[in-house]
């Protein structure tokens, strides 16, 4: 490399004192002080984004008496408190849109199910079923059963349990007594709950 490069003459490992640049900052806006503003305060309400640039003591003092909600009545910081639950968005109740969507079919507002031949109607079949609380799911389960299971399959298979670990059955062992009482619980249960 040449020494009298016009390349060699930009780098500069530490720029000369005169040469660094002093970070410029504004003034303390706080009425008689002429020392440099480092901290940001907010103006309020109706004035977001917009800071004053006060000194460290006289921003202490600033938020010690900064209220946003000065002025307003408890009603309406009690609306903007719920408001704010959801960023201050608009929100519907569940089914008050409006009819396109009782209508016959999908709704496609953007017209992207027409660039890929339109959408198929898929039908669920239509299967009547209980709702299945908890504690049957928890009985079931502790059966070793599926949620389908049937009134049938319910009572074979307690009474398979039964006979595994009843201690009459099994030559007088009393270790499996706990099984053998969770088994009698929940085949309670989903007798209770008209399943068998």
């Amino acid at each position: 490399m040449k020494i009298h490069s016009p390349l060699f003459d930009r780098i500069r490992v530490k720029p000369e004192v005169d040469r660094q640049r002093r970070r410029l900052l504004p003034t303390c806006q706080w009425p008689g002080c002429d020392r440099e503003g480092t901290h940001r305060a907010p103006k309020g309400r109706h004035a977001e984004g917009e800071y004053f640039h006060y000194c460290l003591d006289h921003v202490k003092e600033y938020n010690q008496s900064y209220n946003y909600f000065a002025g307003m009545s408890d009603a309406a910081v009690y609306a903007y408190q719920k408001d704010a639950l959801t960023g201050h968005r608009p929100t519907w109740k569940m089914g008050t849109r409006g009819p396109e969507e009782k209508t016959e079919g999908y709704r496609d507002p953007f017209g992207f199910a027409g660039e890929m031949g339109g959408f198929e109607r898929f039908e669920q079949p239509v299967t009547e079923s209980r709702a299945i609380r908890t504690a049957e799911r928890r009985a079931l389960e502790q059966l070793g059963l599926e949620l389908s299971a049937t009134a049938e399959e319910i009572k074979t298979r307690f009474k398979d349990l039964v006979k595994k670990h009843h201690p009459d059955a099994n030559g007088g062992d009393r270790s499996t007594e706990d099984r053998l009482r969770n088994v009698i619980q929940a085949y309670n249960t989903l007798r209770q709950a008209g399943f068998c």
